[in-house]
């Protein structure tokens, strides 16, 4: 008969084995940081356009890579909407034309991978300020503070 010691020892290296003792793990800080800070939670700013469109590409990267609890506090922080946005969507808000082999990996590789490996003489990409800047001062902009 096995002791309680072995049986815990076989239970933690069996949820190691399978990728779950990290997951509980992590779900289990997530929890005690949001029970500490309570109702301390300032409200989330509008997301911009910009943001909308970032965080879509972090998740997808996230869920494609099986980081689930990563993707989920990142929606939950974010205030980016539970149902993700349609690849095609994204693709045509980022001006991205895909083949049939790019559509089996996030967007995120094959825009890294698109600058990793450019062939320009030009060198470096000019890169330009946002439209609408992220943050608080995004949602009053346009109106006299």
């Amino acid at each position: 008969m096995a002791t309680i010691t072995e049986l815990k020892c076989a239970v933690r290296e069996t949820l190691e084995a399978r990728g779950v003792l990290g997951q509980l793990k992590a779900r289990i800080r997530a929890e005690v940081f949001s029970a500490l800070e309570g109702d301390k939670q300032p409200p989330q700013p509008q997301l911009s356009h910009e943001n909308l469109l970032i965080n879509e590409l972090i998740r997808e990267y996230l869920e494609f890579n099986k980081y689930k609890y990563c993707a989920s506090v990142l929606t939950a922080e974010s205030g980016q909407p539970q149902v993700p946005l349609d690849r095609q969507f994204l693709a045509n808000e980022l001006n991205v034309a895909e083949d049939s082999s790019s559509k089996s990996v996030p967007l995120l590789y094959g825009l890294v991978s698109h600058f990793v490996n450019r062939d320009d003489s030009r060198g470096k990409v000019f890169l330009r300020s946002l439209s609408h800047p992220p943050g608080p001062s995004s949602s009053t902009r346009g109106t006299d503070a």
